[in-house]
């Protein structure tokens, strides 16, 4: 690594921490390759790294770089080319329950009511409908959308869609949260509120939760660590401990610990031709 990313003695960077956990996430020499009709395509190259149990970690890189491929792999719709990769000790080979998706748009059923769309991963895994009903309300209430069961999605605000969203990845009580640029489709105000709704959730439900984007400052906002990755084919350039306070307002914000981070996350990106 080049002198312009060393860290300062107050911003670690760190490797695998935790690597003989056998909870969380662990990836162990993880790549892909897509394979097409015009030759091999690569899209990750080897990858090592644990989540610990409980952990927010957040994954940034430029747009193309697999970060949206790793979520898949992990997930199980994907396998990887090489390497394994465990989640609470077993290893993931196909789709598997323990975790709960979040993607950039809600994705909500128009012609199901709010309640409906939280219940759909219970009806479509074919679940006691009735055990998981109040712990549907109970999330929404969570969220702040007690009621709005009824309502359609046409009738909530982006932020609220989204809000419901994750109370369905959450319903069937999975123990990983992955989200896929959850807010990017948001506008600047109501991504910031949602980052703070969404910390509140994790730090209530006690989910670990693996979040990508592209955008540095809501990455170190949100972090225990931040994974940054390069360009295409990603590989992990390094990963950082964010040493702020868990409990964040926007106020943190204008911490010097916060914005020298981002400025040492970012100076990777100049350093490769690419900005968030």
């Amino acid at each position: 690594m080049n002198e312009a990313v060393q860290p300062a003695a107050h911003l670690r960077l760190v490797s695998d921490r935790a690597a003989g956990d056998a909870s969380g996430i662990k990836l162990s020499g993880v790549s892909k390759t897509y394979r097409t009709r015009d030759g091999d395509v690569p899209s990750l190259r080897p990858l090592d790294f644990h989540i610990n149990d409980g952990e927010f970690f957040v994954v940034v890189g430029p747009s193309g770089c697999g970060k949206s491929t790793l979520l898949k792999l992990i997930s199980g719709l994907l396998a990887p080319t090489t390497g394994e990769i465990l989640v609470e000790g077993q290893k993931v080979t196909t789709p598997h329950g323990n975790v709960g998706i979040v993607f950039q748009n809600a994705l909500l059923l128009p012609w199901r009511n709010i309640l409906g769309n939280v219940m759909l991963p219970i009806d479509m895994k074919r679940l006691p409908r009735q055990d998981y009903l109040d712990r549907a309300k109970s999330l929404l209430k969570l969220v702040g959308l007690e009621g709005f069961e009824k309502k359609l999605p046409w009738q909530l605000s982006g932020g609220m869609q989204q809000r419901a969203s994750i109370c369905r990845a959450l319903v069937h009580d999975p123990r990983i949260m992955l989200m896929d640029e959850p807010f990017g489709a948001l506008d600047a105000l109501t991504r910031e509120r949602m980052n703070i709704e969404l910390m509140r959730i994790q730090r209530e439900t006690k989910k670990t939760v693996l979040l990508i984007t592209h955008s540095i400052p809501e990455a170190v906002f949100l972090a225990d660590r931040v994974l940054v990755m390069t360009e295409r084919p990603g590989a992990i350039a390094a990963i950082y401990d964010v040493p702020l306070p868990r409990l964040r307002s926007l106020d943190v914000m204008a911490d010097p610990v916060f914005t020298e981070l981002v400025q040492r996350i970012r100076k990777h990106f100049f350093s490769q031709g690419a900005l968030d």
